[in-house]
């Protein structure tokens, strides 16, 4: 794998985190590389959460994947600690070559560290490559999920 980091995110990463998430069909619709305002207003309210985690997988001076991390505390399951999973992004250079097992494997880890007991994600109906690699890592599609009146897979790892 190289030398690669994972680390929070910073301000001066914002544009190749927001480049990543706009390098898909469903993410060129919805983000704006243009404008980054929104994204960095949202990177401070994420970093003064402690229960968020943006990190950023860099390899020699380059980002090359990110992910967010949050761990929520709740009631449910007896009082159940979960985290959730979103924007996982792999640059288009680095698929397949096991760092979005690698994110995911720190995101896990972190997640245990934090004493969740579930760990879960959503992923667009439309990521079938996206559920086979989740699926790969112990996820399950074992609920379904309703986000403005579209239908989601949950898939969760126990």
């Amino acid at each position: 794998m190289g030398d690669l980091e994972i680390q929070p995110a910073t301000a001066d990463d914002v544009p190749a985190i927001v480049a990543l998430l706009a390098d898909d069909p469903l993410g060129a619709q919805r983000e704006s590389p243009d404008d980054l305002t929104p994204y960095l207003t949202a990177l401070e309210r994420l970093r003064s959460d402690p229960h968020q985690h943006l990190v950023v997988a860099v390899r020699e001076g380059r980002v090359v994947g990110t992910l967010q991390l949050t761990i929520i505390p709740g009631l449910s399951r007896r009082g159940a600690t979960r985290s959730v999973i979103e924007g996982v992004r792999i640059h288009a250079d680095e698929r397949g070559g096991g760092l979005g097992s690698r994110l995911m494997e720190w995101a896990i880890d972190t997640s245990r560290r934090e004493g969740c007991h579930l760990v879960q994600l959503t992923s667009d109906n439309t990521r079938t490559d996206a559920h086979r690699f989740y699926e790969r890592l112990g996820f399950t599609a074992s609920h379904v999920g309703f986000q403005d009146g579209v239908v989601t897979k949950r898939l969760c790892f126990t």
